[in-house]
């Protein structure tokens, strides 16, 4: 659905009865929050600022999603029509940009939802903060925010054995070869690495707090 058509769309946030869901961020959490919102029958809109990402979400998601270039204009348009908004924003190591100020709540729907994914990395809502599984959920300007950091603590279970699945590999690279070694081998762990020897290796988590970055090798 081209955003020239939802220009059109009345005040309620509603085409047609069906609920509208905005993502902010494309990638692993954005894709499969659009695919299960689709599939539930919902209108999409996944928002990324990478054009190749963007290309191939269009590619693969179902019809009632629409990909759309993350800027200013797109994320308040997308805001004043949305259901439910998630923030699925990603910068590894680094803080998560804050994508939507308390002013931008003025014109979301009364008892829309905010559910900002990236409060372990700090949120990417002006009005975010922590909460937890027992006291998930908070109101700002009516609308309803959903920040419980490490969301998968609610299946503990499934989540413990789907880390450990994914990560038992990296650790018997690195018990089996050493540390240095294994990230001489592997790229992936070479880029997972944030202090050697008391010093910052990644640009991320050095630009965050000002401190200068070393390489690894």
């Amino acid at each position: 659905m081209p955003l020239s058509t939802l220009r059109s769309v009345s005040r309620n946030g509603q085409i047609a009865g069906l609920l509208l869901v905005t993502i902010l961020g494309g990638g692993v959490v954005g894709a499969n929050a659009a695919k299960v919102a689709a599939g539930l029958g919902a209108n999409v809109f996944i928002l990324d600022i990478n054009v190749d990402r963007l290309r191939y979400l269009d590619d693969v998601m179902p019809p009632n999603v629409t990909t759309l270039f993350s800027d200013r204009h797109n994320i308040r348009h997308c805001l004043s029509l949305s259901d439910l908004v998630i923030g699925a924003v990603l910068i590894p190591g680094a803080r998560a940009p804050r994508l939507i100020s308390q002013e931008d709540l003025k014109r979301m729907i009364p008892r829309a939802v905010i559910i900002d994914v990236a409060i372990d990395q700090g949120g990417c809502v002006e009005t975010s903060r922590p909460t937890t599984h027992s006291n998930p959920t908070y109101k700002v300007h009516e609308v309803i925010h959903y920040c419980v950091t490490n969301m998968p603590g609610a299946v503990g279970r499934t989540s413990t054995y789907a880390l450990c699945n994914v990560t038992l590999p990296y650790l018997l690279q690195l018990a089996n070869k050493g540390m240095l070694r294994a990230v001489r081998e592997n790229p992936a762990l070479l880029h997972g690495v944030n202090i050697h020897q008391g010093r910052i290796t990644n640009q991320a988590v050095a630009e965050t707090f000002g401190l200068p970055c070393h390489a690894v090798l």
